[in-house]
């Protein structure tokens, strides 16, 4: 058994925290800024981590570690330079909320933590068991957090609908699992990759059928269509300040998964699932547009958008393991833009409520220029409009699905980008050109908000301008 104690570094770094956040809160009394400084040493450790196994073992240096359980690699690295900075931007942009749930702030603190540590684990598991515990630490902390206010018929709603149905996909992808494991004799990518690309299935109807299942679980993850309906009540139901991590942290875990399910044990089979990944691509950006614009909810907008936004990166995704690079810039790109986007409406409509009215964004520009200028840009690139990265997001995942063949995805693609106009401009009119009701606040800016919202401004910014750098590591930031 191959053991390397870097390949569980950031693991170890995020767990040591949250031992030492609970049983120093428990027998102390400490208070937030404690927590504050746990969370950040745990997570500077785990993001270290992540860039020391980025340097030893990216591109072709990857290696499978613990009886072939994880895989270390530029694709699980990369995922952990992601995953962490967006935590600790998420917890930042949602200290407020912290600050507000009073003693359970500590448990906050360490339930984000420990989703933090799941979703890296999902993009670093090489067996099909592991990337399902992986998957249920993530999801199970993330249940929890949803509703973790209990204020409100929302919050509650939010945490049992996303529970009941996380629990049915996660059911569904463990019957994949099951299947998959009946057609090649094992749960091990590496392993299933050597058999199906060694062995001639004449009868693949059981393969096929789990990769559907495997297909529906994910995709639930990523709330692409037609498995995004917990997303909308979730996104508007779940207090402010944990919605940006939620979204974000969701979309690197699950769109990390997919990626490294469907380009290692199931390469070979290509034709069979690349279809069906297009047709979940369109669904995604037709019902996410088409449901956007119909909302009066800033929250629940930005929950049919990210369905759409499920469907972009999965336009790359056809495109196999040429694909993953573009992936993974779409995939960064749009977690810093929608953890910022979170943050304004956690300071504007309360980081411990649900719902975040339009109406409440009236004449923003004049009580906090700021942020309406922070919050324009971010729709500005959700949208993808030039020198914004989303624009270079959009670029890169139409040019992996034209040289896979796909030029009429691409073409919806673009129908549904210049649809998606109307939701994100509106928004920015409500802001500028309608005046503020009377009597409005002016928002508030804390820290965390200040920094949160400054951090993912500038790289939405630079890497609008200077994408080079990064499409550059993306080239390395694929499996072994």
């Amino acid at each position: 058994m191959n053991l390397d104690f870097l390949a569980i570094a950031p693991t170890v770094a995020i767990t040591v925290a949250v031992v030492l956040l609970l049983m120093v809160d428990v027998t102390f009394k400490v208070g937030p800024r404690w927590w504050g400084i746990v969370a950040t040493l745990g997570l500077v450790g785990a993001t270290t981590a992540s860039v020391w196994q980025w340097v030893e073992y990216r591109g072709p240096d990857g290696e499978l570690f613990f009886s072939d359980m994880l895989a270390v690699d530029g694709f699980s690295s990369f995922a952990g330079m992601l995953i962490f900075p967006i935590a600790g931007l998420g917890l930042m942009a949602g200290w407020q909320l912290v600050k507000g749930v009073g003693r359970r702030g500590a448990e906050f603190v360490a339930l984000s933590l420990i989703a933090a540590s799941g979703a890296h684990l999902m993009a670093a598991s090489a067996n099909l068991i592991m990337l399902f515990i992986a998957l249920e630490v993530f999801s199970i902390s993330l249940y929890v957090l949803a509703g973790f206010t209990r204020k409100g018929e929302g919050a509650d709603e939010a945490a049992l609908k996303y529970f009941l149905l996380g629990a049915l996909a996660s059911a569904v992808f463990l019957y994949g699992i099951a299947l998959v494991f009946a057609a090649t004799g094992t749960t091990s990518m590496y392993g299933a990759k050597a058999f199906l690309d060694s062995t001639l299935i004449l009868r693949p109807g059981i393969l096929l059928a789990g990769i559907a299942l495997l297909l529906v679980g994910l995709g639930f993850k990523v709330s692409a269509a037609p498995f995004h309906v917990w997303a909308p009540d979730v996104y508007q139901g779940a207090p402010g300040g944990v919605t940006g991590f939620l979204a974000a942290g969701a979309k690197i875990a699950g769109f990390a998964a997919m990626a490294r399910v469907l380009v290692i044990p199931l390469g070979s089979y290509i034709d069979d699932w690349a279809p069906a990944i297009a047709v979940m691509s369109a669904a995604s950006v037709i019902i996410g547009t088409l449901f956007a614009i119909a909302q009066t909810d800033l929250k629940r907008m930005l929950a049919y958008s990210s369905v759409a936004h499920a469907g972009f990166i999965m336009t790359a995704l056809v495109a196999g393991p040429a694909g993953i690079g573009d992936m993974w810039f779409y995939v960064a790109t749009y977690a810093f833009q929608v953890v910022g986007a979170f943050a304004i409406a956690a300071v504007v409509s309360g980081a411990l409520t649900g719902r975040s009215p339009l109406s409440d964004y009236a004449g923003l520009s004049d009580r906090s220029p700021l942020l309406a200028a922070a919050m324009g840009l971010f729709m500005l690139s959700m949208a993808g409009i030039p020198l914004t990265s989303g624009f270079i997001g959009k670029a890169a995942v139409f040019r992996a699905a034209i040289n896979a063949d796909y030029l009429w995805l691409v073409i919806l693609g673009l129908v549904a980008a210049v649809g998606g106009l109307f939701f994100y401009l509106r928004l920015i009119v409500v802001m500028y050109m309608q005046p503020a009701p009377d009597g409005a606040a002016h928002p508030q800016l804390h820290f965390g908000t200040r920094f949160a919202v400054g951090v993912t401004a500038v790289v939405t910014i630079v890497v609008g301008f200077v994408p080079w750098p990064l499409l550059d590591w993306v080239k390395d930031a694929v499996p072994l």
